[in-house]
């Protein structure tokens, strides 16, 4: 038996063994596995907590490991839902219909990708432009002083370029949303996940990274976007994700296989509903469509 044999009787022996569980007074628990993008990871396992309120006998199993994760595990059949902050690739969908599976896309929010420096950082403008020669392959932006400003604390005031490892979503989007045709420069470091990237930064004067809105503290700052330099910038959250003025806003997915019917179909439903879209924006994201909370 292969690996991804192996994998899938796994798997179907643990659904098999919730759903044969008993739940309090006997009922069965029916479990929704639920895996991908780090960016959409708190506020999946938030949904996750208040549906399970409102249908105890439903378990959603929430876990992160980034989109491509996420995406992998929806093309070889272990999960029911996968999130991600970027779009499938045409590679992973053509992966996936060779393996008989069929992902349907379904947007659940948006999200402003906020450039974080540190708090003494005296930045607070920045271009997509300089963005792209800090990041970008043969970007020439090495040091603060190249700015034009000084990092008080920033030995040397050589930039630390923050990233994120390339199962992330939230890389594969600055990539394309910002870099363009350019590849990251070398020398980065590259984190696990988004709030590792503000941790370091916090901690690092002459840092920046970049990562989801909703990773914001009060102990980093959060650079104002211009699409071009010299042009008017705009600052990232939940309105500008919205209504799409601020540069680097991006959807949130969540994909299934084929059009999802049952407790998947019913849970995504509730995520759609105001009650779920409400969740998403307290949780510091742009609702997928205009609701009332209250």
């Amino acid at each position: 038996m292969n690996a991804r044999r192996s994998a899938l009787l796994t798997f179907s022996i643990g659904l098999a063994a919730i759903l044969l569980t008993a739940c309090g007074g006997g009922e069965r628990r029916e479990l929704i596995q639920n895996k991908g993008s780090d960016t959409l990871v708190n506020v999946a396992q938030a949904w996750a907590e208040a549906y399970q309120t409102i249908k105890p006998n439903v378990v959603v199993a929430v876990s992160g490991g980034g989109s491509g994760t996420g995406i992998a595990s929806l093309i070889n059949g272990t999960v029911d839902l996968a999130n991600s902050s970027r779009a499938i690739k045409d590679k992973e969908l053509k992966l996936a219909e060779d393996n008989g599976q069929h992902p349907v896309q379904h947007i659940v929010g948006y999200d402003a990708l906020a450039v974080f420096l540190h708090a003494d950082n005296p930045m607070d403008e920045m271009s997509i432009e300089q963005l792209v020669g800090i990041y970008g392959d043969g970007g020439k932006i090495t040091r603060w002083t190249d700015l034009g400003v000084e990092v008080p604390g920033c030995q040397g005031q050589e930039i630390v370029v923050v990233s994120r490892q390339n199962n992330s979503g939230t890389y594969a989007y600055f990539r394309e949303a910002v870099l363009g045709a350019s590849d990251f420069r070398l020398g980065t470091r590259d984190m696990h996940g988004s709030k590792d990237v503000v941790d370091l930064v916090e901690k690092t004067p002459c840092a920046i990274g970049y990562s989801g809105l909703a990773y914001a503290t009060d102990h980093v700052k959060l650079a104002c976007i211009a699409a071009e330099t010299g042009g008017p910038c705009t600052n990232p959250s939940v309105e500008t994700a919205s209504d799409g003025s601020y540069p680097i806003a991006r959807p949130l997915f969540m994909y299934t296989n084929g059009e999802p019917t049952g407790i998947v179909g019913e849970y995504l439903n509730w995520i759609k509903s105001d009650e779920g879209q409400c969740i998403i924006l307290n949780k510091g994201y742009a609702p997928a469509n205009p609701v009332d909370c209250g």
